[in-house]
C-alpha cells in the first residue's frame, strides 16, 4: 500500500474496523472508502458486486461482521452463521472479480477447538470439537479462512486472514446482554458504583483463561501484516499471555473504583476453559503487542463514561 492507494474498510463503523480507519489516517493514507450498512448492505450480492466496479478499491480490510457474546451467540445462531457467511462471500468474490490487490479478512481465536492445546498455535485450526457455544460464528469464521486460501490457490488472489484473541477497547460495544466479557464487566462495575450497590455479579466460575488485545494494538497489527504479510497461513494475532477472568474482574474494578464485593455466578456457562494464542508466526514479522492490559483497560472506561455522557446529551 501508498498513502494514496485506494482502501476499503468494511465495517468501519465497528470497533476493529474503526480502529484500522484511525490507525491509517494517522499514517498518512488519505483515500479511505467507507459504507455504512444504510449505503450498503454487505448482505446483498448484487449490491456488493457494484460498489466494487463503480469504487475499485485497491486493498481491503474486511472487518465487517455479526459480533457477540455468549449469550448472543447462543440466543441467534441461525443469524451468526448467515449474516457472517453472506458478507465474507460477497466481499471476497467481489474483490477478486473487481482486480483488489489484496484483502485482510478478520476471524476469530473461537475457530480452534474448544480443548486445543495451549497455547494454541495455527495448525490446530480443524483438530477437534468447537466450543458449542459459539460454533455457528466459529464455523463461518473457518469458512471464510478457507475462502481466501481456495482464492488464492486457483486463482492466485492474494488474501490473508488474521485471528485476533478477545478485543477491546475505544469503540467497544457495552450492552450487556450482547457485548463480550471486558465490556460488560466495565458496566456492571460502574452501575454498581453509581448506585451503591455492595456487590457485582460475574457470570461463571471466574477460572477460565482468556487474553485481551487492546484494539489499537490490532489496527497496528492489521495494517503491518497487510504490508508485510502475503501467505496462505493463517496468522494468530495476541498478546502472548493471559488472565483469568477473576484476575480480569480485579482489574476492572479498580479501574471503575468499585470498592464492593465479587460475587462468581457458578450457575451460569464459563465458555472454552482457555484460550491463549501462540502468536510466533506474529512476531517473526517484527510486530508486538504494546498496550498493557491495565492501561487499556483504563482508556476503554473513559470511552465508556464519555461515550454514555454524549449519549444522555
Amino acid at each position: 500500500m501508498d498513502k494514496g492507494s485506494r482502501i476499503y474498510i468494511a465495517g468501519h463503523r465497528g470497533l476493529v474496523g474503526s480502529a484500522i480507519a484511525r490507525r491509517l489516517r494517522t499514517e498518512g493514507f488519505a483515500n479511505i472508502l467507507t459504507r455504512t450498512h444504510k449505503e450498503l448492505d454487505l448482505l446483498e450480492q448484487a449490491a456488493v458486486r457494484r460498489f466494487f466496479e463503480i469504487e475499485k478499491p485497491e486493498y481491503v480490510f474486511l472487518a465487517a461482521a455479526k459480533v457477540g457474546g455468549i449469550h448472543a451467540n447462543d440466543s441467534y445462531p441461525a443469524e451468526f452463521i448467515r449474516d457472517n457467511l453472506l458478507i465474507q462471500t460477497n466481499v471476497i468474490d467481489a474483490a477478486w472479480k473487481s482486480g483488489v490487490k489484496k484483502l485482510c479478512f478478520l476471524g476469530s481465536s473461537c475457530i480452534y477447538p474448544k480443548l486445543a492445546p495451549q497455547p494454541i498455535n495455527e495448525e490446530h485450526l480443524l483438530t477437534g470439537p468447537l466450543e458449542p457455544t459459539n460454533e455457528w460464528y466459529a464455523i463461518a469464521k473457518i469458512a471464510g479462512i478457507k475462502m481466501c486460501q481456495a482464492y488464492r490457490r486457483q486463482y492466485g488472489f492474494s488474501a490473508i486472514s488474521l485471528m485476533p484473541t478477545n478485543l477491546y477497547g475505544p469503540g467497544d460495544n457495552f450492552d450487556l446482554a450482547n457485548s463480550h466479557v471486558l465490556p460488560a464487566l466495565l458496566r456492571k462495575f460502574h452501575e454498581a458504583k453509581e448506585a451503591g450497590a455492595p456487590e457485582v455479579v460475574v457470570w461463571g466460575t471466574g477460572k477460565p483463561r482468556r487474553e485481551f488485545l487492546h484494539v489499537d494494538d490490532m489496527a497496528d497489527a492489521s495494517v503491518h501484516l497487510m504490508q508485510n504479510y502475503d501467505e496462505e497461513q493463517i496468522v494468530n494475532v495476541g498478546v502472548g499471555q493471559d488472565v483469568t477472568i477473576a484476575e480480569l474482574a480485579e482489574h476492572v474494578r479498580q479501574a471503575v473504583g468499585f470498592t464492593g464485593r465479587v460475587v462468581f455466578d457458578k450457575s451460569m456457562p464459563d465458555g472454552t476453559p482457555r484460550k491463549l494464542l501462540d502468536v510466533t508466526r506474529l512476531h517473526a514479522t517484527g510486530w508486538r503487542a504494546k498496550v498493557p492490559l491495565d492501561e487499556g483497560i483504563r482508556q476503554t472506561y473513559e470511552f465508556y463514561i464519555q461515550d454514555m455522557l454524549q449519549n444522555r446529551n
